[in-house]
């Protein structure tokens, strides 16, 4: 250990010293009070995480549009080194603070009845500003497996492929790695996959552990290959994943540093932080919900009426996964039987609000090393004040089904189609009794069959160097549910929206995820067990060598997977006669001029991190929203009229193909990019991952 600290206090003299230091954005920002508001604005936005502050940038592109942010949390400005500072979120981040909602799960009948926590970001930039800050896009095949989902819904275009992948890139501004850290690391990537000019910093790291440079050269050994393009549609393999970071000062992007903090002074943007969004209220006169003003609170203490802010145009749910149906379900849009019995007026039967929940879910086999991990750095204090600061995980591979089941996949995939009826027909697996959610369930039964025997991946697998309940002296390997089968829902239970719904994602209800999850979790055993990787490898830790077979492994699973922090669907774009909720312009059913932009409106989950894929939806709802007030083209026209195209190039790499060289033997070295561009530690932290 020694040696490598040493050189990181070396580093630490020539780098940077406080990577966030500058504020000078602070005194442009236009914050307002409740009693500063105007009494209405052209659109109102529901919620300040990553989705709601991208709307809020583009929109108010316009000077002539006016745009209100309701965000229940805080600034996060009296807490922005630990935001900023990308090691941070591993090791003093603010997960179970009062910057995350802090959301529990009903108990999970096949987890052994337990609670899982579902941390969700309370502060401007939501969940950007506390997670691992992946951007691991979803592949081509899934993203025009959404579009078909949609059938011929005007605007259904927008969200196949194509039209996503360049409002991906749209967000993004991209800077490669340097060379020296791009061979270390074995790091393939295509620049003209990548954003140039985008508001959302992207990059790798500057420092690199040897265990990340062996980490392909791993997976190979077991058969599956290094990734040549992961952000360009085809994203499975082994790879070291692109992240929300900032080279220029090595901290963290995310929607309020980089959607945000830079405009200059905008007098049509207000921001009032402190207060939850409690209800839409509609004038429902001509048959169809119109909203026209929004409630607020900053308590259920707080004395009655609420206050409330007009609407001229339109209100934009941006609350996340469970913020956005929890509104609409308060406001009296949902299952008319959830909203009886919570004791809420119905205004409008909308049956798939909080159905179709789904979720990653996660666990890992822990090994103890006698390589260098970041967590002892971080517990011997040598990552104070050094580039190391920027530590966060990027070693990612996406396992498709043959690497998990070979020859059985094909028969597991048999036994799918073969059940879909009965599988979404059964209340153990589908809590709802509506006909159009039921279809809806089919409906996303067959996409994830459909892709199932192609090459994306069924399980994620990563890597983690930031130590855990075994010690400061093991690596990890993750693995995660990437399609599950199992769905849930989320209701609330009483009138008041302080209170907090059920939230039941009904994990393992299906029988297909326990064995692509267990076999996922054998892989990942496998990996520390294979060379490079194995060489630093001493012991197993956890679970350890007791559990071998196929019941034994269900059975710890059963006791230790959560969340990989990717809930969505709860508002899914899907048609109504599928128990949609939103079409393919992000309208709500039933209303003129309510929207849903965020995660909870994709219907299917992907092999990715959502942090990615929802910038993306975010730019596509800022271009579809102007479309219909400016003449704005909508993406959709884009693509109708051939003006949306993709670019290609060849990859740059350090290898062409799939064949890379092992950095096992490297040893740590100053590299000549350190003095201009400091340096960042990646690798990947279990079990607390974040997002």
């Amino acid at each position: 250990m020694l040696p490598l600290i040493a050189a990181t206090a070396l580093l630490s003299s020539i780098a940077l010293a406080n990577p966030a230091a500058d504020y000078s954005w602070q005194a442009r920002r236009d914050y307002v009070a409740y009693n500063q508001l105007q009494a209405s604005y052209d659109f109102v936005i529901a919620g300040g995480g990553l989705a709601g502050l991208v709307l809020a940038s583009r929109l108010t592109e316009d000077a002539n549009t006016s745009v209100l942010v309701i965000e229940a949390g805080l600034t996060g400005d009296d807490v922005r080194e630990r935001i900023d500072v990308p090691i941070e979120a591993y090791f003093n981040g603010l997960v179970h603070t009062q910057y995350d909602w802090q959301y529990l799960t009903a108990p999970q009948p096949a987890l052994n009845n337990r609670n899982i926590s579902w941390p969700r970001g309370k502060v401007l930039g939501g969940s950007s500003a506390i997670n691992g800050m992946y951007m691991v896009r979803p592949s081509s095949l899934e993203m025009d497996t959404f579009s078909k989902i949609l059938g011929g819904m005007d605007g259904a275009t927008a969200w196949g492929w194509d039209s996503m992948f360049l409002a991906m890139k749209k967000s993004e501004t991209f800077s490669p790695p340097s060379a020296d850290i791009q061979s270390e690391g074995n790091i393939l990537y295509n620049a003209a996959d990548h954003g140039t000019s985008g508001p959302l910093h992207t990059s790798f790291p500057g420092f690199l552990l040897p265990l990340v440079g062996q980490w392909t050269a791993t997976l190979q050994a077991i058969g599956i290959p290094a990734s040549p393009d992961a952000n360009g549609g085809s994203g499975w393999g082994a790879f070291v994943a692109t992240s929300a970071i900032n080279p220029t000062n090595w901290t963290r992007s995310y929607s309020k540093s980089a959607y945000i903090d830079p405009l200059p002074p905008r007098s049509n943007l207000h921001i009032m932080t402190n207060q939850t969004v409690t209800r839409v209220i509609f004038d429902s006169s001509s048959g169809t919900l119109k909203a026209t003003a929004v409630e607020y609170a900053n308590s259920g203490y707080q004395q009655k009426p609420w206050p409330t802010v007009g609407v001229n145009k339109e209100v934009i749910l941006a609350g996340g996964a469970v913020g956005s149906p929890n509104i609409l379900m308060q406001s009296g849009v949902g299952p008319a039987d959830k909203l009886k019995a919570a004791g809420v007026t119905v205004a409008y039967a909308l049956p798939g609000v909080g159905q179709h929940v789904q979720d990653h879910v996660s666990t890992q086999v822990t090994f103890k090393t006698s390589a260098q991990t970041t967590a002892q750095l971080y517990q011997s204090n040598a990552t104070q004040n050094s580039p190391a600061q920027s530590f966060i995980n990027s070693a990612i591979a996406y396992s498709n089904i043959t690497d998990l089941l070979g020859d059985n996949a094909t028969t597991l995939h048999q036994q799918i189609i073969a059940n879909l009826s009965s599988y979404a027909n059964n209340p153990a697996m589908n809590p709802s009794t509506d006909p159009t959610v039921t279809k809806g369930y089919q409906a996303i039964y067959q996409a994830n069959a459909d892709m199932m025997l192609s090459q994306i991946g069924q399980v994620e697998l990563l890597l983690s160097l930031t130590g855990g309940v075994a010690g400061a002296d093991t690596f990890a390997v993750q693995a995660a549910l990437q399609h599950p089968f199992s769905m849930g829902e989320l209701y609330i239970a009483t009138p008041n929206p302080f209170d907090y719904p059920v939230i039941n994602p009904n994990y393992f209800s299906h029988p297909a995820d326990v064995a692509i999850l267990r076999e996922g979790i054998k892989l990942a055993r496998k990996i520390g067990q294979t060379q490079p990787l194995s060489n630093s490898a001493t012991s197993e830790a956890l679970p350890g060598p007791d559990v071998q077979t196929d019941d034994q492994w269900e059975a710890w699973l059963r006791t230790v997977i959560s969340t990989e922090y990717h809930p969505g669907c709860t508002c899914a774009m899907l048609p109504l006669d599928l128990g949609g909720v939103v079409d393919a312009n992000l309208k709500v059913y039933g209303t003129s001029n309510l929207r849903v932009a965020d995660s909870s409106v994709f219907p299917i989950q992907f092999a990715a991190h959502l942090m990615a894929p929802t910038y993306g939806l975010a730019e596509q709802a800022a271009m579809i929203i102007k479309s219909q007030y400016d003449g704005t083209p909508s993406p959709a026209a884009l693509q109708a009229t051939g003006s949306a195209t993709e670019t290609t190039a060849n990859p740059t790499g350090t290898a062409s193909s799939n064949k890379q060289t092992s950095s096992a033997s490297r040893s740590l070295a100053l590299h000549s990019s350190i003095s201009t561009m400091g340096v960042v530690v990646l690798a990947f932290i279990l079990p607390a991952m974040l997002f």
